[in-house]
């Protein structure tokens, strides 16, 4: 039996390693990101398609993150009653059939209401996923598991937006939605199959309001939350902005733009597993202090470029990409031993409304402070990017003030 899975009978993770784990609950968030992800640059073709304005795309984007945050929070109370296999099984299950409708629709109407059942059932299997993780995953290699999940994120980014793009292009939009809801369902399978229960932090008690109600008494809990704030804060205060950026300021051809995504991404692949194992070996601060520090520095660099080659563009964004995206491994191992085992579904899940929150928060600062200029650039993008170089180095002070408690 591999001595990671904890909180679990001997008979129910006997033959079942550590690693496969991971890999499964990798897979989980791979689609889910996928899902995610694919509709921002589907926006041209729907728009044209569908018939609907950038507002009508605006609100397709934003009810995923809203309907996460909003079901995921009144779920908080009662994610730590159930065996998290379970939990997981029957929302990942709800997220792969709402990606199927969202291929069958034919109405901007149909297809609002399926993007926010995916966020709905996606919102709380990704929360579970990260509480699975904590669970099985010792303290002293959580970083590195962490790793491994975060590394979903790039392989999304790097192959899975690429490859959904192109069939969008040979087949219709629907097509990469179709795609992701079949290989949800072979992922489903597998999960059914190999993932063990995982329901240790029952421990034969039900839980109530009242555990809620002391999670949320928990300053401990509520610096992880902040902590979560400021990474998501100080990385996608830029992100939204930075392809217009690119092409309107740095001069990156708009045919090239596939190629900051897809460097950055496997860049990433490569480097999230080894910012694991880095954290777990000398530290996790130490980790995240040299991150901030990198991200920092491309950050000053992108924001306050001049006109830039398309090999030294897709330097930076792998550099970015690396240390912007780096820091969330050994931030969200901290963040996952803030709290007791028996209130850590309870806990991912305000810390997946904590992360949809600043992000809708965050672009809706970036379209204030940003205007475009008479000849497409970005105005005041500089002032984004010190805004979120200060959030950055502030998050080290919260970093410090999460206490490990499990």
């Amino acid at each position: 039996m591999n001595e990671g899975i904890q909180e679990t009978s001997k008979e129910e993770v006997r033959g079942i390693s550590e690693r496969w784990i991971l890999l499964l609950l990798a897979a989980v968030q791979f689609t889910q990101i996928m899902d995610f992800m694919i509709m921002m640059p589907l926006g041209p073709q729907l728009m044209r398609e569908l018939g609907i304005n950038p507002q009508q795309f605006g609100a397709l984007i934003s009810s995923f993150a809203i309907t996460a945050g909003v079901v995921g929070l009144a779920a908080a109370p009662f994610i730590d009653r159930f065996d998290r296999k379970v939990l997981l099984l029957v929302c990942y299950a709800g997220f792969a059939i709402a990606t199927l409708v969202c291929g069958l629709s034919h109405t901007p109407g149909m297809l609002l209401f399926a993007r926010a059942l995916c966020g709905a059932f996606g919102g709380v299997s990704g929360a579970t996923v990260m509480a699975i993780v904590a669970d099985v995953v010792p303290p002293e290699r959580r970083a590195r598991g962490m790793g491994i999940i975060m590394t979903s994120f790039s392989v999304a980014a790097a192959l899975g937006v690429p490859l959904g793009l192109k069939l969008a292009q040979w087949f219709r939009w629907e097509a990469p939605f179709l795609v992701v809801a079949g290989v949800a369902g072979v992922v489903w399978i597998f999960l059914w199959r190999s993932l063990p229960a995982v329901r240790g932090h029952l421990n034969g008690q039900p839980k109530s309001v009242r555990d809620f109600l002391m999670l949320l008494r928990d300053g401990n809990a509520w610096r992880g939350l902040a902590l979560m704030s400021a990474m998501v804060f100080g990385h996608f205060t830029i992100i939204p902005y930075l392809s217009p950026y690119l092409v309107g300021n740095v001069g990156m051809p708009e045919s090239h733009l596939f190629l900051v995504y897809l460097t950055g991404g496997v860049v990433t692949v490569f480097t999230g597993p080894g910012v694991g194992r880095l954290a777990d070996l000398h530290g996790r601060f130490k980790t995240y202090l040299v991150l901030v520090a990198g991200a920092s520095s491309v950050i000053w660099m992108l924001t306050n470029s001049g006109h830039r080659e398309v090999w030294e563009v897709m330097i930076l964004a792998g550099l970015f990409f690396m240390f912007a995206s780096g820091r969330f491994v050994p931030g969200q191992a901290v963040i996952s031993l803030a709290v007791p085992a028996a209130r850590r579904g309870a806990y991912m899940s305000l810390v997946a409304c904590a992360r949809d929150l600043a992000s809708g928060i965050t672009a809706a600062i970036g379209g204030v402070v940003v205007t475009k200029g008479a000849d497409g650039s970005l105005q005041h993008f500089d002032r984004l990017g010190w805004l979120a170089i200060g959030v950055s180095v502030a998050s080290l002070l919260i970093f410090r003030k999460v206490r490990s408690v499990n």
